[in-house]
């Protein structure tokens, strides 16, 4: 593959550092499948975390060759937004609800979930800018 003539340096470069980011947060979801760590550890919700950022990561990679098919950033802006629905009213809780507000809470439990949801909550919108990025990024070229 050859890189493509409207990639300068400085953003293959922004590619690259970004993918790197994203491959380190694929890296991080390990930990939630650790019962020791969260309270009834979902591996299915840290598979597609993992998945997730795995796919931000091929994109950017992948973008620096060629224009992304659009549909799949429509679909990739869709999760990131149904993430943030899903995830939003833990992030409500933890800034408004009677605890004091936290983000580096050393253990989940069932009874305060608010922290892992501010979590995915912030994963989700730092997925949604990669997204964006790679979205502008592809321009008018984008294939539908």
């Amino acid at each position: 593959m050859k890189l493509s003539p409207r990639t300068s340096p400085l953003f293959t470069i922004a590619h690259i550092v970004l993918a790197i980011l994203f491959a380190f947060f694929a890296w991080l979801q390990r930990n939630d499948i650790d019962e020791k760590i969260y309270h009834n550890a979902s591996s299915l919700d840290a598979a597609l975390w993992l998945a997730f950022y795995l796919l931000i990561t091929v994109l950017l990679i992948f973008a620096i060759f060629r224009t992304i098919p659009r549909w799949i950033l429509i679909l990739s802006i869709f999760a990131c937004v149904v993430e943030t629905v899903m995830t939003g009213p833990g992030l409500i809780e933890n800034i408004v609800g009677e605890e004091e507000f936290t983000m580096t809470q050393v253990s989940m439990s069932a009874e305060d979930p608010r922290v892992e949801l501010s979590r995915e909550f912030f994963g989700a919108v730092i997925a949604l800018a990669g997204v964006l990025f790679l979205w502008f990024r592809n321009g008018k070229k984008a294939t539908t």
